[in-house]
Parts: C-alpha cells; sequence; structure tokens
C-alpha cells in the first residue's frame, strides 16, 4: 500500500470522479483509475461503486478512507515538525547554567531568544558545571553555559565548547572595611582576612583556581546561596571572592575590590554541547545570542 494510493483514494472520494481527482492531482485519468484498482487488490476490497456520473465509496471504501486521511495527516503534521525544526521555529530549547552565569548573561540571552522564537518550548536549570555536564551527557540538557580555571581545562573530546568570556573575580568587602576604598587589593592583605564560602564543592573549585600557592584562607562562615553570603559580606563576618558576573546581585552595602594584576584569577565561560552530534538550529541561535550578550558583559 503507497501513500500516493492513498492520496489518490482521498482525492477521488472528495471529488466523487475519476476524471475530476485526475485534474486536481494533475495525473492522467488512467492513472488514477490504475492506482485505485492496484489499492483494491491489494486491499482485497471494493472501494468504490462505479456510478453512470462518478464514483461513491462504499463501505470498505469508507473504512479505509478514515485510515488513510490518519496516515496523510500525521505525515503532514511529521513534516511540519520536521521544518520547524530545521529552521528554528519550532522543538524545544533546554539550558542550564551555572549560578553567576544566571545573574545576567543567561537570562539576557534567553529573553531575546524568547522573543524570536515563541513556538520553542524553552528553560532553563541552574547548577554547577560539573552537574551541568552529565545534564549533557544524560541528554537532560541542549546546551550548557559551564565555566573553567585555566589551569583546568575541560575535555573538548566530549564537549564542543564556543568560549563566551573570561571572568574576572572581585573581592567583596563591608563597605565599612578598611580597603572598602581601594581600587584594588593584593591576596596577601587579606591574610588576616575570615573568607565567606559557599558550598564546598563550589567554593574549593573557586578558591583552587583563584587563591595564589601557599595562601590558605582562614573560612569560618559557609553560606550556600549567594544572597546569603553577600549578605554575610555586608555584615562585617568576612570577605568574599565574588565573580563578575555576580555584580548585578550585588546590595549597595559592599564594596568590589579588583585583585592587583598579580593576582588576577580568571574563569573562562563556555557554552557546551556534545562533541560528534548534530546541533539543532535552536541550540546554534541560542549559542550566538550568548556570544553576543557576552561582548556586552
Amino acid at each position: 500500500m503507497q501513500l500516493q494510493s492513498l492520496e489518490v483514494l482521498r482525492a477521488v472520494a472528495a471529488h466523487g470522479s475519476i476524471t475530476a481527482a485526475a485534474r486536481a492531482l494533475r495525473f492522467t485519468q488512467s492513472a488514477v483509475s490504475r492506482q485505485i484498482a492496484a489499492l483494491e487488490a491489494d486491499t482485497g476490497a471494493t472501494l468504490f461503486d462505479r456510478l453512470p456520473r462518478g464514483v461513491a465509496l462504499t463501505d470498505e471504501g469508507r473504512c479505509l478512507l478514515a485510515h488513510a486521511e490518519a496516515v496523510l495527516d500525521r505525515l503532514a503534521a511529521a513534516r511540519r515538525d520536521l521544518a520547524a525544526l530545521r529552521d528554528g521555529t519550532g522543538g524545544r530549547l533546554r539550558v542550564g547554567a551555572f549560578p553567576t552565569a544566571v545573574a545576567a548573561l543567561v537570562p539576557r540571552a534567553l529573553a531575546t531568544f524568547r522573543a524570536a522564537h515563541p513556538d520553542v518550548a524553552s528553560s532553563l536549570v541552574e547548577g554547577l558545571t560539573p552537574g551541568l555536564l552529565e545534564r549533557l551527557e544524560s541528554g537532560d540538557a541542549d546546551v550548557a553555559v559551564v565555566s573553567a580555571a585555566p589551569d583546568q581545562p575541560l575535555d573538548t573530546e566530549r564537549y564542543d565548547l564556543r568560549h563566551l568570556l573570561d571572568e574576572h573575580l572581585l573581592v567583596a568587602v563591608p563597605r565599612t572595611h578598611r580597603l572598602a576604598r581601594r581600587r584594588t587589593v593584593r591576596y596577601a592583605e587579606l591574610a588576616a582576612e575570615a573568607f565567606i564560602a559557599g558550598s564546598a564543592t563550589a567554593e574549593n573549585t573557586l578558591l583552587r583556581a583563584s587563591l595564589p600557592h601557599g595562601f590558605e584562607p582562614r573560612v569560618d562562615i559557609v553560606a550556600a546561596e549567594w544572597t546569603g553570603k553577600l549578605g554575610c559580606v555586608a555584615a562585617g563576618l568576612g570577605v568574599a571572592l565574588i565573580p563578575a558576573l555576580a555584580v548585578r546581585a550585588t546590595p549597595p552595602d559592599i564594596a568590589l575590590l579588583r585583585l592587583h594584576r598579580d593576582d588576577t584569577s580568571v574563569r573562562r565561560v563556555f557554552a557546551a554541547t556534545l562533541a560528534g552530534r548534530t546541533r539543532p538550529t535552536t541550540v546554534t541561535r541560542f549559542v550566538d545570542l550568548l556570544a553576543e550578550v557576552a561582548t556586552t558583559l
């Protein structure tokens, strides 16, 4: 049973005439007759009663027509969905991003993407880089915005990486701090300070990637979320390292100091997708938007 035969069946039923159906399909009358005859032979059913003026569906013909229309309609829907995926007007986009990337970079890109692609189902999940890469591997994310220290590169054989920006770390101190009016600071000047740490994994990674060899920070308070960490800094309970992407979330009673160029710490920020996989149009466009937004930060 060929799809073209089902299309011919539908056309003949709609027009009630082999001649009219042939004209609508731009086939010859004999070609349409052969298609109907072949379909009747294939199904072992009489599909049409031949009348003096045209044809009429039999009960068997009506039964087959219902199934034919369902098949043809489903195929048309599949073609529309495939076209939407190709041109980026349909489908889904699942984004993962590390916390400070959610402060400005990713939301701005996602808002622009949604405005341009309202029919694409988009979502955002926050997480740490190792977990985000696991989501990519398991198929739970289409693209992940991740970070890595220069001395801890990501696996380029497993992931396609689009470099978005290099993020500098700042030192957050309360406005009443002795160094608050300084523009830059050295780690050596913070040796006696208590550091406010985040979750064990995140903060250890941040500190390992940024602190000079031999510098051991004193950690008195652990605050898992950025709001809690910055609140502790504002209250004078310690200082904290703040990624530049989190600047917008910094309250006014905190001063941000740049690290001296000899102590500068940088995290590299990437848009990651799985290597060796066909990248959907939606993902390609979103990654391009991330790169555009990154140039403005």
